[in-house]
């Protein structure tokens, strides 16, 4: 991050819990080597596994840490993680990277009774030389739209009650929502998404070989996105069946 403009580089990719689209291949290795030549400063991550003792039992190369901590490892010294789902093997859900302190973080429950379970992990940062706390969200919402818009109305609650509202905002994950009818609800509370302000509309990111559903997003409050990309085909198209998108956020 550069101090005099205080911006900062930040990434949204989602995992698939690190196996290939087709979940023929396990491909964390590639993945975390992708994801740092990004060198972006706060990473979104969603689907990575915590835990999952079948994996480490059958696959030569699964890490003995998690597999957030395995992508951190060196880069990003502070990290986060929020379980979405639990099953006898083990978990996984959303994390988030940092280069720079994280103070708190919460993981609410955002699951509808019977579904698949969601949650949004929400990390405080501590950027230097900003004398406020900035907020990483990161989201991976339902498919169905009946269960999205009430996780969104749940995200709004935690934007108008969780979080100061002259405090920067970065929201970014896998929303599924393929409508795009999460502009319309989230600029009610001052979040605007990068690649709609930037080129009119909403990114493509699925599936990543030919994408054709706008499915990921960053959007900020109290803060500016500028020059966002989706990441090449080559190599993300075998990593993820998600393109991912970078940008950087000035404050």
């Amino acid at each position: 991050m550069s101090d005099s403009s205080r911006s900062l580089r930040v990434l949204t990719v989602n995992t698939h819990k690190g196996f290939g689209p087709l979940n023929r291949r396990f491909i964390l290795h590639e993945l975390r080597e992708a994801v740092r030549a990004v060198s972006a400063d706060v990473v979104f991550l969603q689907e990575v596994h915590g835990t999952h003792d079948r994996h480490g039992e059958r696959i030569a190369n699964w890490p003995a840490m998690s597999q957030y901590e395995f992508m951190a490892d060196q880069l990003w010294p502070q990290f986060a993680y929020g379980r979405n789902a639990i099953y006898p093997d083990g978990d996984h859900g959303n994390a988030i990277l940092s280069r720079f302190p994280i103070v708190r973080h919460q993981n609410l429950d955002v699951s509808l009774v019977g579904r698949e379970p969601r949650a949004l992990l929400h990390c405080a940062l501590r950027i230097p030389g900003w004398p406020d706390e900035v907020h990483a969200i990161c989201v991976h919402l339902g498919l169905l739209e009946s269960h999205r818009q009430v996780q969104l109305r749940l995200l709004v609650h935690l934007l108008q009650v969780g979080i100061p509202r002259e405090e920067a905002v970065i929201v970014a994950g896998d929303f599924n929502d393929w409508r795009c009818r999460a502009h319309r609800v989230l600029a009610a509370v001052g979040l605007h998404e990068v690649f709609v302000t930037a080129d009119g509309r909403a990114a493509r990111t699925f599936p990543a070989r030919f994408p054709v559903l706008q499915l990921d997003r960053i959007y900020v409050r109290r803060a500016s996105g500028h020059s966002p990309f989706v990441l090449p085909r080559r190599p993300w198209s075998h990593l993820s069946d998600h393109a991912p998108l970078a940008a950087e956020i000035r404050l």
